[in-house]
C-alpha cells in the first residue's frame, strides 16, 4: 500500500476500512466494496448528518493521494454544497419520512425533488466513492480494479479513467522522470478525472435529474454555482462560476433562442458548464496547495470522525 494513502487527517477513516479488510479479507466483488465503503455512513434517513460524511470521504480521498484524486476534491466541494439544497428536509417537520406524502402540494413537490438532489448525492458516492478505496487499499490498486471491473460494462469509462491515473501515477512518482514527462503525466491525470466526471454525470446524475419537476429544474438552473473557498473578494471572482451566466454569455446560446433556456437538468448544457468553466476554475484553484487543503481538512473537521466510531 501507498505511504500517501495513510497521511492526513482521514488516516481514521482508512484505518476502519484497514481493520476490516484484515479481519474479514479484502471483498472479492464490487457489491463487497460498496457495503464496505456505505458502512462508513449513516443510515439514508440522516440527510445532513450522511451528506456531511460523505463530502468528508471525498476530501479523506483527496488529501490521501492528491497528485491523482481530482475528481475527489471537486466532489468533496460539490457534495459539501449540496448540504444548503438538503436544508428543507431538516427543517420542516412536514418534509420527513413518510410525513413527506401529507401536506400541501407544493411541499409534496418540493420534498420530491430535495429528495431526488439527496439521492443523487447518495448515489454518487455508492458509484464512485468504494472505487477510490479500493485502489488506496490495495498493494496493487490498478490491478485490483482490472479484477473487478473487467466484466462490468458500466464501468468501463470508470476504469480507463484509473488506468491513466495509475499510468500517470508512475511518471508522477519517479524521481528522474523528465520535466516534460511530468507535464504529460499531469494532463493524463486531468483526462482520467474528466473520464470519472463524465460517467458520474451521464451515467448517475442525468437519470436523476431527469425526474425533477420543471419548476425546480427552472431553480436548480438560474441557482447553480460553484464557487472555491478563497482568501478574498478579489480570488472569490477568479474561482467563482455560474451556470446561468456561463451559459447565456455564449454566442450560440443567445442565437438559439427557439431550443429554449439552457438548463442544468440537460446533460449536454451542464456538461459544456462543468468541463469549460468549473473543472479549469478548480485547476487553478487546486494550484494553491496551502488553500485548498485547508478547505479540505475543514470538511474533515465538520465531520468530526464520527463514522470512523460508529463504523469500528
Amino acid at each position: 500500500m501507498s505511504t500517501a494513502s495513510e497521511e492526513g487527517l482521514g488516516g481514521g477513516r482508512l484505518l476502519v476500512a484497514l481493520d476490516r479488510i484484515q479481519e474479514q479479507g479484502a471483498p472479492r466483488t464490487v457489491a463487497g466494496w460498496k457495503a464496505l465503503a456505505q458502512g462508513l455512513l449513516v443510515d439514508e434517513c440522516c440527510a445532513l448528518h450522511r451528506n456531511r460524511e460523505i463530502s468528508s470521504c471525498y476530501a479523506w480521498a483527496y488529501l490521501a493521494l492528491p497528485t491523482c484524486f481530482k475528481w475527489a476534491g471537486m466532489a468533496a466541494i460539490a457534495s459539501h454544497h449540496v448540504r444548503v439544497a438538503l436544508l428543507p428536509l431538516h427543517l420542516h417537520p412536514g418534509l420527513r419520512g413518510s410525513a413527506r406524502r401529507q401536506g400541501p402540494e407544493r411541499w409534496r413537490v418540493l420534498t420530491g425533488d430535495v429528495d431526488t438532489l439527496r439521492a443523487t448525492n447518495n448515489a454518487i458516492f455508492d458509484d464512485l466513492f468504494w472505487v477510490h478505496l479500493a485502489y488506496l487499499t490495495s498493494q496493487d490498486g490498478i490491478t485490483l480494479l482490472r479484477a473487478l471491473l473487467r466484466d462490468e460494462p458500466r464501468y468501463a469509462p470508470v476504469l480507463a479513467g484509473f488506468e491513466a491515473l495509475d499510468q500517470a501515477r508512475q511518471v508522477l512518482e519517479d524521481a528522474t522522470a523528465s520535466p516534460a514527462a511530468r507535464g504529460r503525466a499531469r494532463e493524463l491525470v486531468w483526462r482520467g478525472n474528466l473520464l470519472l466526471l463524465e460517467h458520474e454525470q451521464r451515467v448517475v446524475v442525468q437519470p436523476r435529474f431527469d425526474r425533477l419537476s420543471g419548476r425546480y429544474a427552472w431553480a436548480v438552473s438560474v441557482g447553480s454555482a460553484t464557487t472555491f473557498e478563497t482568501r478574498g473578494p478579489c480570488q472569490a471572482i477568479d474561482y467563482f462560476t455560474s451556470f446561468y451566466l456561463y451559459t447565456l454569455a455564449r454566442a450560440d446560446q443567445r442565437a438559439s433562442g427557439a431550443r429554449g433556456w439552457p438548463r442544468i437538468t440537460d446533460y449536454d448544457d451542464r456538461w459544456r458548464w462543468l468541463a469549460s468553466s468549473v473543472v479549469p476554475r478548480f485547476r487553478r484553484f487546486e494550484a494553491e496547495p496551502q488553500v485548498i487543503g485547508a478547505i479540505l481538512r475543514r470538511i474533515l473537521d465538520e465531520d468530526g470522525h464520527r463514522d470512523t466510531a460508529r463504523a469500528a
